[in-house]
């Protein structure tokens, strides 16, 4: 029962606080008194202020103005840039894997503010706003400007830079925005997810407003023609405007993944029937679609309108209705207020949509207790592992006998727990990165203590196993070419831990249970290659470039050895490692003509 209520809860559990803040506040109608204010002048902002809260608006002229002077044109500035490159957004960026999306964001909006960033006035504007509650706000193009304001001043708070890696806490700031166009790609939504950044982003839109759903459209010529009149599109003359609406209904309708934005944040959704706060992306999506085509014959609402009016019409709680319809009530009440209705336009696509966002958000906490009971069940099979290393550490060590597979049937049922273990660890990894579990987990020492444990023990079986089947004379060897991408997470994870810790050395007194390299036997077996290659190498030049990749490696290994940071069996009689130092004395033995040492 419990389980079923923190489910029930999470549902719309970060839009229903901003949600009732909004409602009982003058937000936004001073949001959109400063907006107003920005966008008559010629400023790229203004500030102003409202009690103790500093309101600062990018205008959309200013940002218009900007967009008719570049060069490239629209078109390249709804591109999208990597947003790494500029090094002010550290905690958004460096979270994805090799493979995986880079965080970008709209190219024109990041120009624009770091442009900006480099002005005097910026710079004491931030000094001055450092310590207070402010609101960044901005309507259409601006607001893209705005958001982006935004996030520098997390990324970048009084108290240091913003991560969820540290204590830290949060800036009071919120960003609102009017009808604002798409900002980033859905890696860059993922990230700001994850670093627990979305509740501080408020997006209103109006049912028929075209600018928050115009770069839906794909970014091709067509967008080039759209883009230019962005900044005033609800302005347009009826038959242009009615052009316009055309073309994005079309690319709506199609429901086509064209273009890599995605949405961020809370969306404010507000029709004449109400407005709903809507803070899942795949949601959000689905509604901006649905609210756009079931609206084609409504006169739309004035942001000015909803400023005013939302406060009375604002979706805060359901309707009194039994527990057993709460769901149901809940988004009966979604659809009403986002002016689709229950028998509306979409209304079941819309429907379900929220039905699978609500399963997909079930609570991270109760997901992660489920993932440690299914740890505990998977604990076995690395106690199988354990004892297998033990019963072979003495004679050949545990690498070289799952090698060689000395015993088959050991070998067999070793083998598969460490595919169980491998499967388990890839599916915490991807639960991870679609923010199912909570934004922490890789910093709480049970599961980091428990993924190093499982590195250190079972990746010199995935190394046995790739040179045992001669892998590396296919793709490379393994460490630029065979180490699966959860080896490398975990190296960061254990990494963060050691760097918030004391890093002194402590001496230890007899040799690691594990060897503490997890990759050494791979650093082995490339070493045993390069010996060979000694032998027979010609060429002086070659010949130098291996050997001092051997003593670099002998160095290492030794030095390891010395503060006991290799397990027993590294040191077994015929293990691998044993067998390479004897060779190698032979080898230095022979070549001691012509290199000293």
């Amino acid at each position: 029962m419990e389980a079923r209520i923190e489910a029930e809860a999470s549902m719309f559990e970060t839009s229903h606080v901003l949600g009732s803040l909004l409602a009982s506040s003058s937000i936004l109608s001073q949001a959109w008194h400063h907006c107003s204010a920005a966008d008559t002048g010629a400023a790229a902002y203004v500030r102003g202020s409202c009690g103790n809260t500093v309101y600062v608006a990018f205008s959309s002229k200013y940002v218009a103005n900007s967009l008719a002077g570049i060069r490239a044109g629209p078109m390249k500035a709804f591109d999208m840039t990597e947003l790494g490159g500029s090094g002010l957004f550290r905690p958004l960026v460096g979270g994805e894997g090799e493979e995986e999306e880079r965080v970008k964001v709209q190219t024109l909006a990041l120009h624009l503010f770091l442009t900006l960033l480099n002005s005097p006035n910026y710079q004491n504007l931030l000094q001055e706003i450092k310590d207070k509650p402010v609101i960044f706000t901005g309507h259409s193009l601006g607001g893209s400007l705005a958001s982006v304001a935004a996030l520098h001043f997390l990324c970048n708070s009084s108290s240091g830079n913003f991560s969820s890696c540290n204590s830290t806490p949060t800036p009071p700031l919120l960003c609102v925005t009017f009808g604002t166009p798409l900002l980033g790609n859905e890696a860059f939504s993922r990230a700001i997810l994850r670093e627990r950044l979305a509740g501080h982003f408020c997006h209103v839109v109006s049912q028929r407003d075209i600018v928050p759903r115009l770069l839906f459209c794909p970014l091709g010529p067509s967008l080039s023609i759209l883009g230019a009149h962005m900044h005033c599109c609800n302005l347009l003359p009826d038959e242009e405007r009615a052009n316009l609406q055309k073309i994005v209904s079309m690319h709506i309708l199609a429901r086509k993944r064209e273009s890599p934005y995605w949405p961020f944040g809370n969306y404010v959704l507000c029709s004449k029937e109400g407005a709903v706060c809507i803070d899942n992306p795949t949601a959000v999506v689905q509604l901006l679609y649905v609210t756009f085509v079931a609206g084609i014959e409504v006169v739309d609402l004035s942001y000015r309108d909803i400023a005013e009016a939302i406060p009375q019409h604002l979706l805060l709680k359901k309707r009194d209705i039994t527990e057993e319809e709460n769901f149901d009530g809940g988004i009966s009440l979604v659809l009403e207020a986002s002016g689709i209705g229950s028998t509306g336009i979409g209304a079941a696509a819309a429907t379900e949509c929220l039905k699978v966002s609500k399963r997909a958000r079930r609570s991270p906490n109760l997901i992660c207790a489920e993932l440690a009971t299914k740890l505990g069940k998977i604990t076995p099979c690395r106690a199988q592992i354990e004892w297998y290393k033990v019963l072979s550490d003495d004679d050949m060590g545990y690498y070289d006998s799952f090698k060689q597979r000395i015993s088959p049937k050991k070998y067999s049922k070793v083998n598969i727990n460490r595919m169980k273990l491998g499967q388990f660890w890839d599916e915490v990894i991807e639960m991870l990165q679609n923010n199912s579990l909570p934004y922490d987990f890789h910093k709480r020492a049970k599961w980091v203590n428990a993924a190093q444990f499982y590195k250190l023990l079972v990746e010199p079986l995935d190394i046995a196993e790739y040179y045992r089947t001669e892998q590396h004379r296919i793709k490379g060897h393994y460490l630029t070419h065979g180490r699966e991408r959860r080896y490398e997470v975990f190296d960061k994870w254990w990494k963060s831990k050691k760097d918030l810790t004391d890093n002194s050395f402590v001496k230890r007194s007899k040799f690691a249970g594990l060897t503490q390299d997890s990759c050494f036997w791979a650093r082995v077996e490339q070493a045993k290659e390069l010996t060979e290659k000694v032998k027979t190498e010609q060429d002086a030049q070659v010949l130098g470039k291996y050997w001092k990749d051997i003593v670099e490696f002998e160095d290492y290994a030794k030095d390891l050895v010395e503060r006991k940071e290799v397990s027993i069996d590294v040191l077994a009689p015929r293990s691998s490692y044993r067998l390479w130092v004897e060779e190698w004395k032979s080898v230095k033995s022979a070549h001691a003509f012509c290199f000293n040492g």
